[in-house]
């Protein structure tokens, strides 16, 4: 199965940070169709040894940006409280599935309150924020108490529809390459690793929590040495990154990553000839972070393929997932001299 394939069929399972037990099960079934042996922390984690007592972790996070239903409204409408930061104004119209306490899913869609433009001539200048905006129903409601018989409650998981398009250059646009996209490069150094028969001690971690801060906080290999953490590159005003390349983070709103770890990744891009650039980004905080913090003992860097627009309508291309990969691939070759 070819990368952007891959990345499609994970962007098209729902997974905001509480809710990733169908990602979690995509990835162990992904990983053992290579014939490897994923494993699952307490934390709901998946993680996955290329061999014995791993010196090296690839950390990427599955889960993704959302919402919860935080109240219902006496018109049938449901006000949401976000997960994670997405850029409202970028949501808004966004259609939503609503997954019920029994399993049942509810579409939806999120919209600005009195949204007419013929009924609201503020409608075009109103602030977009949660106490603003609802989620519209697609089921004859008009009182909490038809909400209610559809089984919604306080607390569902509303998650937006990514609208991912692949498109035949190369570009894939979705909500939430932010960061399937890293899951993909994990996957793809995986399968790499086994297509050459290379046993290496590295460990691929896929966390759950990190859009709300602390999905990298626990769960690695007792053994690990280093946490190369594999997260969406920013792309903006002042920044040299790009979507076609892999982007070096030398610093980000935590502080400097580890400054040796980091020049030696670029050197190797450098050697390689891998197209990279190395960035400051100043809004901006990642697994690597929360690891840190939370005491884990071990040098970290963080690179990642370029992503336009992130928390709204984002957008990668695949030369810079593979430019990830291949510095991936080219630092395990460095540092455990496979061949």
């Amino acid at each position: 199965m070819d990368t952007l394939n891959w990345l499609s069929q994970l962007l098209a399972i729902d997974s905001p940070s509480g809710f990733t037990e169908r990602a979690s099960v995509f990835l162990v079934d992904s990983l053992r169709e290579l014939g490897l042996d994923p494993k699952r922390t307490g934390k709901g984690a998946v993680t996955c040894s290329l061999g014995a007592e791993p010196r090296l972790t690839l950390a990427a996070h599955t889960d993704t940006l959302g919402a919860v239903v935080s109240s219902i409204q006496g018109d049938g409408t449901l006000r949401f409280s976000l997960i994670g930061g997405p850029l409202l104004p970028t949501f808004e119209s966004a259609y939503v599935r609503v997954h019920t306490r029994g399993g049942s899913v509810v579409q939806g869609t999120v919209l600005l309150d009195n949204p007419s433009a013929h009924a609201n001539n503020k409608a075009a200048t109103k602030e977009r924020t949660t106490d603003t905006m609802h989620v519209r129903l697609d089921e004859k409601v008009s009182n909490a108490d038809d909400v209610r018989a559809l089984n919604i409650s306080v607390g569902d998981i509303v998650a937006f529809d990514t609208r991912c398009t692949v498109l035949p250059n190369g570009y894939i646009k979705s909500h939430f390459l932010d960061n399937k996209a890293g899951c993909a490069v994990l996957f793809d150094v995986a399968k790499s690793l086994k297509n050459n028969g290379l046993t290496v001690p590295v460990e691929l971690y896929f966390s759950v929590y990190e859009e709300v801060g602390h999905g990298g906080a626990g769960g690695y290999a007792p053994t690990m040495e280093e946490l190369l953490v594999i997260d969406m590159g920013v792309v903006g005003d002042s920044l040299q990154g790009n979507e076609t390349l892999c982007s070096i983070c030398a610093k980000d709103s935590g502080g400097p990553y580890d400054y040796g770890f980091r020049t030696k990744l670029t050197e190797i891009a450098e050697q390689n000839r891998i197209p990279h650039a190395v960035d400051v980004y100043p809004f901006y905080s990642s697994d690597g972070t929360a690891a840190w913090r939370a005491g884990v003992d071990a040098r970290v860097a963080l690179i990642g393929p370029g992503v336009h627009a992130s928390h709204g309508m984002e957008r990668t291309h695949i030369d810079g997932i593979n430019a990830t990969t291949e510095l991936c691939l080219a630092y395990i070759k460095h540092r455990f001299a496979t061949s």
